[in-house]
């Protein structure tokens, strides 16, 4: 296992790997309860969207581990799934869900075509030192602000569009704990610190009313949703991948999706390579190729599970802060996605509010990046800040990196250095463009 896995090469312990599986699990397991209620109001059956969501995240998971050898776990993709049911199935164009599985299966397919010529690497490449560390120090806000809101702390308001929480409420006094425990245990440099501030808050949460107890058990797995590209469209007699191609207008939501899950995945891997030790001074990621040829697969096979697009999670980054380095973590992951698909309810006594801290305490171990930006020049220093503002205030990793995509090329055209831009960053910045202005 040592070997295979590289664990003593990367300074780790299968201990460490233990823990930092646990944390990444706890940290990403709102996606068993949120996938599923987001999709069952698409059409697909709760149970069937549960086992979907699970086995689908598992199998991907353990294959990122397996063959990339990397901390990277991966599930569902928030935000997709929310366009899989209120745009695709519930909005104007009002598919039947198996077709919208059809979309994003090739969605999949076209991304991982891409890996395989090397595209999505080449763009990795030409993407500036700048404009890497800025998305990972973006992403880093992004997951602090995700915490905070999902805690309580920062609530919606009318006048100032923010505001602070009610520190009356349980929510909120079971964030602060979590936040408190987290970064008392960070600063002792207690192992698996971030793993006991989710389980003890979510153990104080229980007499406070903020931890949800289980009131049912679902023991059973659904698999009606599986192969649901290929499977026939009631009231027709094609399959839903064939409907796509009969209605051309939907493969603009195969362009649409395949933006976000290309550029998302390329932020989430800078982010927690950074918090997992492998990636370089300039923001290079060791090995990516395997990487991005397994997100890529995880993309289609969640068209295929019918469990939406499946993508790396940037909560990866919490169980890559408790001591992840290999893909030993992985399979933690997997194997708790494969016991909770017959627990589910388990996964959800652990609230916004206990994961709160964790998601904290890694936003602040994420901006030490900070110092490698030169903000000395305004065609590094404005692209970065732009991104950095524009992943957490837009609720979204690929508009950030739009932003600084195509701002870095503005500035680099009315400085006359048009030449130093990248071909493929050109490309890229285009690609944004188009997809601001189509929506």
């Amino acid at each position: 296992m040592d070997k295979f896995f590289k664990i003593s090469e990367r300074n780790s312990t299968i201990g460490n790997e233990i823990i930092g599986g646990l944390t990444t699990f706890l940290a990403m397991a709102y996606i068993i309860a949120v996938n599923p209620s987001l999709l069952e109001a698409a059409g697909i059956p709760f149970d069937a969207a549960l086992t979907a969501t699970c086995l689908g995240a598992a199998v991907m998971t353990v294959a990122m581990g397996l063959i990339a050898n990397r901390p990277i776990a991966l599930a569902s993709g928030m935000g997709i799934n929310a366009i899989v049911a209120y745009t695709l199935c519930l909005g104007e164009t009002a598919v039947d869900w198996r077709v919208a599985m059809a979309i994003v299966f090739l969605e999949g397919i076209v991304i991982l075509v891409l890996v395989l010529c090397g595209l999505r690497k080449a763009i990795m490449d030409a993407i500036p030192a700048s404009l890497r560390h800025a998305i990972g120090i973006g992403i880093g806000l992004f997951i602090a602000f995700i915490g905070l809101k999902g805690g309580g702390l920062i609530v919606p308001d009318e006048a100032t569009i923010l505001a602070f929480g009610d520190l009356s409420s349980p929510i909120v006094l079971v964030s602060l704990i979590s936040i408190l425990l987290a970064v008392v245990l960070q600063a002792l440099n207690v192992k698996g610190g971030l793993l006991i501030s989710i389980v003890v808050a979510t153990i104080v949460g229980i007499p406070m009313g903020v931890t949800p107890l289980p009131s049912e058990w679902n023991f059973g797995l659904d698999f009606s949703a599986f192969a649901a590209p290929f499977q026939t469209v009631p009231g027709t007699d094609t399959m839903a991948i064939v409907q796509v191609f009969l209605q051309p207008a939907l493969l603009l939501f195969v362009f649409s999706l395949l933006m976000s899950d290309f550029f998302d995945t390329m932020g989430t891997v800078v982010a927690v390579g950074e918090q997992g030790k492998f990636v370089d001074k300039d923001g290079n990621v060791e090995d990516i190729q395997p990487i991005l040829a397994v997100d890529s697969v995880a993309a289609a096979a969640g068209g295929f599970f019918g469990a939406s697009s499946i993508t790396s999670f940037v909560e990866s980054t919490s169980g890559a802060a408790a001591g992840a380095r290999t893909g030993l973590s992985n399979i933690v992951v997997g194997v708790l996605f494969v016991v909770f698909a017959f627990f589910a309810p388990v996964i959800g006594m652990v609230s916004a509010s206990a994961t709160c801290g964790a998601l904290v305490v890694v936003g602040y171990l994420m901006l030490s990046d900070v110092t490698s930006i030169d903000w000395s020049k305004i065609e590094h220093a404005f692209p970065a800040f732009i991104t950095i503002l524009g992943i957490p205030l837009t609720y979204s990793i690929t508009n950030g990196i739009g932003f600084g995509f195509i701002s870095y090329c503005i500035i680099k055209v009315v400085q006359g250095k048009a030449c130093e831009v990248k071909p493929l960053m050109w490309i890229a910045a285009a690609a944004f463009m188009v997809m601001f202005v189509v929506g």
